[in-house]
């Protein structure tokens, strides 16, 4: 008789023989442990919200009917959102949990399994990294097309990109992550123009870049807009939209999942976009620190800081020290108390790089002085 332990194991294996090698293969998303450190290493914004407005955010939340199901459409909140994010009028929105489910929407409505069609997913290297991933998960092929080493757009390579894989999905981060960088208008325009699928400006960091295609949507029948409230100070509550033509978002919305957005989310999100006003100052506050970051790194000549429209800084550790790597300078900045984000890359253009983010000035010092620290060393 086979033991327990033998009969689990043939259980098992019986199991995962039918998880496909590639989901295998994937590491899942890490996200690091912060506990009793700043942390800069997840472009959160770093400010909570103002007393008076969390006490009246209570009394909404008290009168949330948890034992009823959501609003399936989240109409009122998609119209709050419509106005606050500026959605031209003609134009329709979808939500979903967080950008990372519209992102896997988008990627389920292209995916065919047809042996007859061979449909790809494309973006830009180094980038979000969710957009290859969700590509694996669904099960359709990605194409990364590399950067140029100060990370604006390679465009000679972008074209024959497009004419080789014929992309149905253009995924451009508008801010890019993690470079922090918005790419030329002119450029992003031809990729829309010459693209023969949909173009996703995934827009996550716009409070902090004040650029955007939102209003160029009349201009593009292909092109969609993302955004997030992630970003503005809501991350705990997981909420995207993704905007574009009536006739493509209602096909998308097909396959968002019923009740996809929680009555707290709704509640929250529509009291909180009804007094923006405060998150539009906590972004003025962090736009600001990220110029006085910028230059107390641009200080440091141990350091290449690359420039940012976002609420994250990229900066390269550079080896004049052979004894000193980016690793390094990672641990002991984490050993002074503060964790942001080590890109873990040996070659490329992300190597010997780390990625902190915006926080506030208070905890920008403290950041400031363990870099320093760490780079004399």
């Amino acid at each position: 008789m086979l033991s327990n332990l033998s009969s689990e194991k043939i259980v098992s294996e019986k199991s995962l023989r039918w998880i496909r090698p590639v989901i295998k293969s994937i590491s899942a998303y890490q996200v690091a442990d912060a506990s009793g450190l700043i942390k800069l290493d997840a472009m959160e914004n770093p400010y909570q919200l103002s007393e008076g407005l969390k006490a009246e955010l209570q009394i909404k939340l008290s009168e949330a009917q948890l034992n009823r199901y959501p609003d399936p459409s989240a109409s009122s909140l998609r119209k709050k959102l419509m106005q606050v994010m500026q959605v031209p009028e003609d134009k329709s929105i979808v939500l979903g949990n967080g950008s990372d489910e519209l992102i896997q929407m988008l990627a389920m409505a292209v995916a065919d399994h047809d042996d007859t069609k061979d449909v790809c997913l494309m973006s830009f290297e180094p980038g979000f990294v969710m957009y290859k991933m969700i590509a694996d998960f669904v099960g359709i092929r990605y194409a990364g097309v590399p950067l140029n080493q100060d990370f604006t757009l390679d465009m000679e390579r972008t074209r024959q990109a497009i004419k080789q894989h014929q992309p149905a999905i253009i995924f451009i981060a508008y801010p890019n992550n993690p470079s922090a960088n918005c790419y030329d208008e002119k450029d992003i325009e031809e990729i829309i123009s010459s693209s023969p699928g949909m173009v996703v400006l995934d827009e996550a960091y716009y409070p902090f870049a004040q650029t955007s295609f939102m209003q160029r949507l009349t201009e593009y029948d292909n092109l969609l807009v993302m955004r997030t409230v992630s970003k503005m100070g809501l991350a705990g509550i997981r909420l995207g939209l993704l905007c574009g033509q009536p006739e493509i978002i209602n096909e998308i919305d097909k396959i968002r999942l019923p009740y996809n957005i929680n009555v707290l989310t709704q509640i929250s999100a529509e009291f909180i976009l009804d007094n923006v006003d405060e998150l539009n100052q906590q972004a003025k506050k962090i736009r600001d620190e990220r110029e006085r970051l910028l230059d107390a790194m641009n200080a440091i000549p141990e350091l290449k800081v690359f420039p940012s429209q976002a609420n994250f800084i990229l900066f390269r550790v550079l080896n004049s020290d052979e004894n000193r790597s980016a690793n390094d300078v990672f641990d002991s900045i984490k050993q002074s108390g503060v964790l942001i984000k080590n890109m873990k890359a040996d070659t490329g253009l992300l190597k010997n790089c780390l990625r902190v983010t915006v926080g506030t000035p208070e905890e920008n010092k403290v950041f400031v002085a363990a870099l320093l620290k760490a780079v004399n060393n």
